[in-house]
């Protein structure tokens, strides 16, 4: 039987799962939602036995029920392949009495990438069975990760184009510079003036714009998004609680039947009502743990009924929860107000005009699925440092909001039961906030006085770590002149420089100059370039030229310090990739394997 999907604003809406995905957001404005849940009806043992991508098969085929099994599995293993740094695509891993589920393995280190690495295959099946004729513009706002994650995904995507929208002061530098360097001639990133909810607002409102969509259909485009709103991203994210609970389950870590805990950190709201979706759909969970940080309108929705968005906008470490209005939130209103859709369309109504609602009080009885709870800055500090502490394991700022959450939920409740935790970003997405944490040695102090560091374009890796760990104060503030020995084309010493900054403002102050010594440079000048240009599989030094001065290259723009390009390190593997996706990949890895062969004191020794 086929499912349909209906918008949560409009009961007589009806549309198949492709266009659901086409779409993207009802024509009334309204989210589309499954008509029913359908049942997990298959056995424990059988998903025990399964990989991530057979999982993935097994989940999404009952909500998307107008793909044949060939066009659902191509865009699974499309998907789910060598751009995740382990075949287990979501492991598991034990620490201090949870289970942290890690969605941080795929190529921008952040869960967005475990749905948005299939969204566009998704997308472009679902155009073609619907035969679109018009090239489809994705619409997109993000609060940092979503963005990149996008972008990277609709690169190129012939008969796409995608536009992102970010909040100019809201993000990280290192979020900021992965998506302004995204190659692709279809895609466009622009910073506005205002915060998260003012972008995904602007966004919601372009779609709601008749005129705009008449207009844009004239020109040969329509409209979708790259959102959690999506259905096309949300039911992906079903996928790894299903896939969490069966490896518990074939570790011998709970017995069939057997009902966990689900910790999320939630902004949008999108993460933890996928985890709901699998509560529905027959997976054990018992309390579905709703984790926010200082913007505590989600808490405060579950203590009182009242969902108010009217208050000060909160700028944290953990910046992807930012967020004062959560878009997903809806599908779990329409749910709980039994499919009213126009019981659902009153409260959003209120929501986009006074900022505020207020659910009955039986609908907030079907609410005790949930318990909701948020972590201050200090608590979230805190949190990633007793964790390393005592078991040595790191987590990202956003994690660390969910397991203090977890922490109250278990001194309040003295629960017992087996509990997965989100963790939804690696810690070196977030390595300045991680190690101040963990010690406030690392914070910024200004210092006058600074070293002068004279840094080649082609020094190692080993050595440039060794120069900076030279160089390093007692506490732990590295101020550096760097004399830039660099190309005398365009601007790329500036550039080079600037970028420098950028990185060391994230762990130390840093005073950087540059400088062209032509002379110093020309004699291996034309070596380098031709070995850059054969590896990158360019004839002209021109070219390349350009091209550095475009994106920084010869540098990884990475929170926990900066890396100079090395003769034996010469991205050779930039097909599909930027410059700085491939430097910041080898980066990751670098770091990594220094944490994991000696800890982050080795880490931070190393730094």
């Amino acid at each position: 039987m086929e499912l349909m999907y209906a918008s949560t604003r409009d009961a007589k809406e009806r549309v198949t799962a492709s266009q659901a995905i086409l779409r993207g957001l009802a024509n009334d404005s309204g989210l589309y939602v499954p008509t029913q849940i359908p049942a997990l009806d298959i056995s424990m043992d059988k998903l025990a036995k399964m990989s991530y991508q057979e999982t993935a098969f097994e989940v999404m085929k009952r909500f998307f029920t107008d793909f044949t099994e060939e066009e659902l599995k191509n865009c699974i293993n499309a998907a789910y392949d060598s751009k995740f740094d382990t075949e287990e695509i979501a492991p598991l891993v034990h620490a201090d009495g949870a289970y942290y589920l890690e969605l941080f393995h795929g190529s921008t280190i952040a869960f967005k990438d475990m749905a948005l690495s299939i969204l566009p295959h998704l997308l472009i099946t679902s155009a073609r069975k619907n035969e679109v004729k018009n090239d489809i513009v994705i619409l997109t706002a993000t609060s940092g990760d979503t963005g990149k994650a996008a972008l990277a995904g609709f690169a190129d995507v012939k008969g796409t184009k995608i536009i992102v929208f970010y909040p100019k002061n809201g993000v990280s530098p290192i979020q900021e510079k992965q998506m302004v360097t995204q190659k692709g001639d279809n895609t466009f990133v622009v910073g506005i003036h205002g915060n998260f909810d003012q972008a995904q607002t602007g966004v919601k409102q372009m779609f709601a714009d008749k005129a705009l969509a008449a207009e844009i259909e004239q020109a040969g485009y329509q409209f979708s998004s790259a959102n959690s709103i999506n259905i096309g991203r949300l039911v992906p994210q079903i996928v790894y609680y299903v896939y969490a609970y069966a490896k518990l389950y074939a570790n011998g870590e709970i017995k069939e039947g057997e009902a966990i805990n689900v910790v999320v950190p939630t902004g949008n709201f999108g993460n933890i009502l996928a985890a709901f979706y699998a509560k529905n759909m027959g997976l054990p969970i018992a309390k579905l743990i709703c984790a926010s940080n200082e913007n505590k309108v989600l808490f405060d929705f579950f203590k009182t009924g009242i969902y108010d968005r009217n208050r000060e906008f909160m700028l944290t470490s953990s910046p992807s929860m930012d967020i004062l209005i959560s878009s997903n939130l809806e599908r779990l209103i329409f749910r709980i107000a039994g499919d009213d859709a126009s019981k659902n369309a009153e409260l959003m109504k209120k929501l986009s005009t006074e900022g505020v609602y207020n659910i009955t009080p039986e609908m907030k009885t079907k609410l005790n699925d949930f318990y909701g709870n948020y972590a201050s800055e200090a608590e979230t500090a805190e949190t990633i440092k007793e964790l390393y502490e005592k078991t040595g394991y790191v987590i990202d700022t956003h994690t660390a909001v969910a397991a203090s959450v977890y922490h109250k939920y278990q001194k309040e409740t003295a629960d017992k039961t087996k509990t997965v935790i989100a963790s939804t970003a690696s810690p070196f997405k977030f390595t300045r906030s991680v190690m101040n944490a963990i010690d406030t040695k690392y914070d910024v102090i200004m210092v006058d006085a600074y070293q002068d560091i004279t840094i080649p374009f082609q020094m190692s890796s080993i050595e440039f770590f060794t120069l900076v760990k030279e160089h390093l104060t007692e506490d732990g503030v590295m101020v550096v002149n760097m004399n830039m020995k660099g190309s005398s084309e365009g601007n790329i010493n500036q550039y080079l420089a600037d970028t420098i900054s950028d990185v060391f403002s994230e762990v130390y102050t840093v005073d950087v100059k540059y400088s062209t010594n032509r002379e110093l440079f020309a004699s291996n000048n034309k070596e380098v370039l031709a070995r850059m240009a054969k590896n990158m599989e360019m004839e002209e030094q021109a070219e390349l030229i350009s091209m550095m001065d475009q994106v920084n290259v010869g540098l990884i723009p990475y929170a926990s310090g900066s890396y100079i390009m090395t003769d034996d390190k010469a991205p050779v593997e930039l097909l599909g990739m930027t410059v700085i996706d491939a430097l910041i990949n080898d980066a990751v890895s670098y770091y990594r394997s220094i944490y994991e062969s000696g800890g982050i004191k080795a880490l931070l020794e190393m730094l």
